[in-house]
């Protein structure tokens, strides 16, 4: 009798074991490959992993790149959605935009956008309702101009290279544009449509410039040894918001790990698979910024950091 009882439990357990034990399928896209964004997937799978999910056991991961296509973004989004995982990650804009165009049902969290509201990915930073939600890695400019004054004293202009279909880069360009004009700092803007054009774009601000500018525009990110190379030429520091810009040959960078920024988005992502839905966990942003200084790179574009910037870095690599 108490083995007919059990075997009727065991009965009645065993869909709910196999929910449990199920192998869930989450698929990531970005719009192209370069080290932040591969920070950023590296991230959410490594959170993924410490969450207890085992690759290739009961987890499945895919991973594909528009190499920087808006068209190929669009159609790894269809790809995903026939696919039907359980969680997309979309990193950076482009891919977001085209990964919430093609669905309305599948769980969405985008990585690394600016502005998630511009880009219309949501209405607030209060929970979407919607398939979507993420983590963002906006930043106040504010901050980013005391930064530039603290690394270049006297600057009185600065050079800002940018994509004019990143919606992440011409909201950093208004943004400093206004800034910038109130502190009587003249904003030196050029567009950059493609990664080729980059080198030319930045021959542009010879002899225009006290410093450049850069944020995580992907076709800048992309030619970033080229943009080195001009300002080690010309002695223009070159200033980032991101962090990874420094093993690069930036000077200064000050910016959150996009590292980080992938394991907090990977936290949400361990949510959705665990059952909740995406429209009720509140979008985020990325946390704890970080000056980090290059000391070769500073000789070779012609500035000395003094011993106050030095002291107050993060982190400091002579590279």
């Amino acid at each position: 009798m108490k083995r007919f009882f059990l075997v009727i439990i065991i009965l009645l357990l065993t869909p709910f074991l196999s929910l449990a034990d199920a192998v869930k399928n989450v698929a990531i896209t970005a719009i192209v490959e370069h080290p932040s964004l591969d920070q950023i997937r590296d991230g959410v799978k490594d959170e993924l992993v410490d969450s207890g999910y085992i690759i290739n056991d009961n987890l499945n991961i895919q991973y594909k790149s528009a190499q920087g296509s808006s068209a190929t973004a669009a159609q790894i989004a269809r790809q995903f959605v026939a696919d039907k995982p359980d969680v997309i990650v979309a990193i950076a804009t482009p891919s977001a935009q085209a990964t919430a165009a093609a669905t309305k049902q599948i769980p969405v969290v985008f990585a690394g956008i600016t502005d998630p509201l511009a880009a219309k990915l949501i209405k607030n930073w209060e929970p979407s309702g919607t398939n979507i939600t993420g983590v963002s890695d906006y930043q106040e400019t504010g901050p980013q101009i005391e930064f530039m004054k603290k690394i270049v004293p006297h600057v009185k202009s600065v050079g800002y290279i940018y994509s004019p279909s990143e919606i992440n880069s011409t909201i950093v360009l208004k943004n400093l544009q206004s800034l910038l004009d109130k502190q009587n700092i003249t904003l030196v803007a050029v567009p950059a449509q493609r990664t080729a054009d980059i080198s030319t774009a930045a021959n542009t601000l010879k002899g225009r410039v006290d410093l450049i500018y850069t944020t995580t525009d992907n076709n800048v990110v992309s030619a970033y040894e080229a943009l080195v190379k001009f300002a080690n030429e010309n002695k223009i520091p070159l200033l980032a918001s991101f962090p990874d810009a420094i093993e690069r040959g930036a000077v200064a960078a000050y910016g959150m790990s996009y590292y980080d920024v992938g394991r907090q988005s990977g936290k949400l992502v361990v949510r959705i698979l665990k059952g909740e839905k995406p429209g009720d966990i509140t979008p985020e942003i990325g946390q704890a910024l970080r000056l980090v200084l290059n000391t070769e790179a500073a000789e070779k574009q012609g500035i000395t950091l003094s011993p106050e910037v030095i002291q107050s870095a993060y982190k400091v690599i002579n590279k």
